[in-house]
């Protein structure tokens, strides 16, 4: 690799670094995984840099390969680790609602099936469309459309809430 390449190449690290660390990062729940899988990711791009950057979005095959690790380690997690149903009191009095109600909501995302949970993170939390989502989970926009779903239906049941996304209404005797 000349040195021209070497430094586009660091200038597209320093520029998507962060997007897809906090991707990843949204799809683990874990700092250090995040990290792993970034540092993955990236070394894969780097290997094949060449062919990359001439992409109209590189930046898009980068996150593609970060869902993809992260999906690697899911699988390989779920054979191998158990997670801890509790946590612990992590709550601070004084705090806002609205920060217990992101934790809340942050707990419930992390217990949904992985490609839910890859859905849930590409679609609300990096504001990709049905069709980029899609593209970087490899998969047909039904079927993001169709995890989109039971997604918001599982979120609704661990929140407690019987209609997701829609208000509540009080069902008069007829």
């Amino acid at each position: 690799m000349h040195l021209a390449e070497q430094e586009e190449f660091a200038e597209f690290v320093r520029a998507q670094h962060a997007s897809l660390f906090r991707t990843a990062y949204l799809m683990t729940g874990d700092y250090q995984r995040a990290e792993d899988i970034v540092q993955t990711a990236l070394v894969k791009v780097f290997l094949r840099w060449r062919q990359i950057q001439s992409m109209s979005q590189p930046g898009a095959y980068a996150k593609r390969i970060v869902a993809n690790q992260t999906l690697s380690w899911w699988r390989r997690r779920s054979s191998t680790e158990s997670v801890v149903d509790t946590l612990g009191d992590r709550g601070v009095p004084g705090h806002e609602e609205r920060v217990t109600e992101h934790d809340t909501m942050w707990r419930a995302v992390l217990q949904l099936p992985p490609r839910q949970r890859a859905v849930i993170v590409l679609r609300y939390y990096e504001d990709l469309s049905e069709a980029e989502t899609a593209e970087v989970l490899d998969m047909a926009v039904g079927t993001v459309k169709s995890h989109s779903n039971a997604a918001h239906h599982r979120l609704a049941t661990l929140l407690d809430d019987p209609a997701p996304g829609m208000a509540h209404t009080e069902k008069r005797p007829t």
